[in-house]
């Protein structure tokens, strides 16, 4: 299972979110983060990708920190972020009962 964050925030915040980001704990070891990845566009600002992995037995309690680990960067000027769940073939089929 995977938790695949998606966040963004105008040039101007680039040092407010870079000291945040330095700050943050390290992630428990039933948590695997690959990324961040940054990127920037004309008129897009600055857009990060992560992908968060860990067994769906953990799930409750990853989703939870890595959602914290997001609310730190409230405050940071423009910055928003969304996250998304996603199952992998073999637990989408359990889940409906196929696997």
């Amino acid at each position: 299972m995977v938790s695949i964050t998606f966040s963004s925030y105008p040039p101007e915040s680039v040092k407010d979110f870079a000291k945040r980001y330095m700050e943050q704990s390290p992630l428990p070891s039933y948590i695997t983060m690959i990324g961040p990845y940054v990127s920037n566009g004309v008129g897009e600002g600055i857009k990060t990708l992560a992908i968060f992995e860990f067994d769906q037995s953990k799930m409750a309690e990853a989703i939870q920190i890595i959602t914290a680990r997001y609310a730190k960067y409230f405050g940071v000027p423009g910055f928003t972020y969304s996250q998304q769940i996603w199952l992998d073939a073999k637990e989408a089929l359990k889940a409906i009962g196929m696997g």
